[in-house]
């Protein structure tokens, strides 16, 4: 875990593929814990530190996570959240060219709760909901491209979904058809970047956060920024 951003309403982490926002049934710490012992030792604070979950990032995924420091920020944060207002922008890395450079694509998912899986369908029905994001290619290495991608809705395991179904499974990700597992246990998509008006404050917070330590990711982010 990496604090990228602090002030007195909330916190922003870049986490690992490794670790879990909340707790699940594996029993390992989540990161709610882990980043409220850090504010108790850095502030020394005594008793409870308030930490509000206000979205979750898939385990296997890297990148950005908010935090609310106070319950104030949580419920605004909430709804933020809920009506789309809070911008997300994912940098994935996949083996296949993508159909064209950029694009935007609108799928219809449903999920299965027993495979924790969802599937992409061209067209609506029944029980689908609408899943929308737009693409870019924004780096090619020997055997990989690197793309970009702004989330429109917020729809479970979405880009991993996605982007499978238009043939670009995410390396490393098992699950959504890619050829093998990647040596951290982790998938190459990571949160790159989030911009929103403070829940507070009302400035404008635009964080982007390091890429996983990794020499694809170094190499690959170095071609972007070319």
């Amino acid at each position: 875990m990496q604090v990228v951003y602090e002030d007195n309403h909330i916190i922003i982490v870049n986490k690992t593929c490794r670790e879990i926002v909340q707790g699940d049934k594996t029993g390992d710490r989540p990161l709610s814990e882990i980043v409220k012992e850090w504010i108790k030792e850095k502030y020394n604070k005594p008793g409870n530190v308030f930490i509000g979950v206000t979205h979750r990032l898939d385990r296997p995924v890297s990148g950005l996570v908010i935090f609310a420091k106070t319950s104030k920020a949580l419920s605004r944060l909430n709804e933020m959240f809920r009506i789309g207002s809070i911008k997300k922008t994912y940098w994935a890395i996949v083996k296949n060219n993508p159909p064209q450079p950029e694009a935007t694509l609108v799928h219809y998912l449903t999920r299965n709760e027993k495979s924790n899986k969802a599937t992409a369908y061209n067209s609506a029905r029944s029980g689908a909901q609408r899943a929308e994001l737009d693409y870019r290619l924004i780096a090619t290495g020997d055997n990989y491209r690197m793309l970009e991608i702004d989330l429109k809705t917020g729809r479970h395991h979405q880009i991993r979904c996605q982007l499978a179904k238009i043939g670009c499974p995410i390396k490393g990700d098992l699950k959504y058809g890619a050829e093998r597992s990647n040596p951290d246990g982790g998938i190459s998509l990571h949160a790159r970047r989030i911009t929103f008006e403070h829940p507070v404050s009302h400035n404008i917070i635009d964080v982007v956060a390091p890429v996983p330590d990794d020499r694809l990711w170094h190499d690959l982010s170095e071609k972007v920024a070319e």
